[in-house]
């Protein structure tokens, strides 16, 4: 009789070993959590280094009690520069407003007396007679500027004026100015007087040259004048119009 084979003796020893076998895991650390480990270490700085604050580069972003001694006069010198260059642009603002209104709006500066008196020139009628000829004429046809200039583009001619003030405080202005007509050119002469106290320049003598013709008065406070009616000047302390 055949003996029966131990179930133990059947066993494998390849199959013991692969059956009692278990691999070693090993879990590696990723690269970034060793980095961020390294990094939150209480010897890595929390915040990075910033720049020094100097007169070129600052920005006030920097908080005034972060600054250091060197740091706080770099910002207080450029404020100051920035103060004084605001200062410099106003005072430059009203100087070019200043000069605008004394030049321009001014009912006393030159161009406003230039406008009025060219506008009064072309109204009268012996004015326009004389620069316009005889005929169907408007005011729209006499021309009125200043100095003669070579640029034939030039626009803004300058208008040749004098002021003056006497030994009993009266201002005087004298002016010229050239007008041009289809007939005629002429110069336009002008003499106004401002007396103490008051706010306006009044026409004392207003007259047109024109060559071969006769002096036309439009105003002559002097003497009499055929447009002595029409000035609205004064003549012997009586306003005339």
């Amino acid at each position: 009789m055949a003996a029966k084979l131990s179930p133990l003796r059947l066993a494998s020893p390849l199959f013991v070993f692969r059956a009692g076998f278990r691999p070693a895991i090993t879990t590696a650390t990723p690269l970034n959590a060793r980095l961020a480990t390294q990094s939150s270490s209480p010897n890595s700085p929390l915040t990075p280094k910033r720049r020094s604050v100097t007169v070129v580069n600052d920005t006030g972003a920097v908080p005034w009690q972060n600054l250091s001694i060197g740091e706080k006069a770099a910002r207080t010198t450029q404020q100051t520069f920035n103060l004084g260059l605001v200062i410099v642009g106003l005072a430059a603002t009203g100087a070019v407003f200043t000069v605008l209104y004394l030049e321009v709006f001014s009912t006393d500066s030159k161009t406003a007396v230039f406008n009025r008196t060219a506008d009064r020139v072309r109204k009268d009628p012996k004015c326009l007679e004389i620069l316009a000829g005889q005929g169907m004429h408007t005011k729209r046809e006499i021309e009125a500027h200043g100095e003669p200039s070579h640029s034939r583009w030039a626009r803004n001619r300058t208008i040749a004026s004098r002021l003056e003030t006497d030994k009993a405080g009266v201002e005087h202005l004298h002016m010229h100015f050239y007008v041009e007509g289809p007939a005629a050119k002429g110069t336009v002469q002008v003499h106004m007087t401002k007396a103490p106290g008051d706010k306006d320049f009044e026409y004392r003598m207003l007259a047109l040259d024109v060559p071969g013709h006769q002096r036309h008065y439009l105003v002559n406070a002097d003497g009499s004048s055929s447009g002595l009616s029409k000035a609205g000047g004064r003549l012997f302390g009586v306003r005339w119009n």
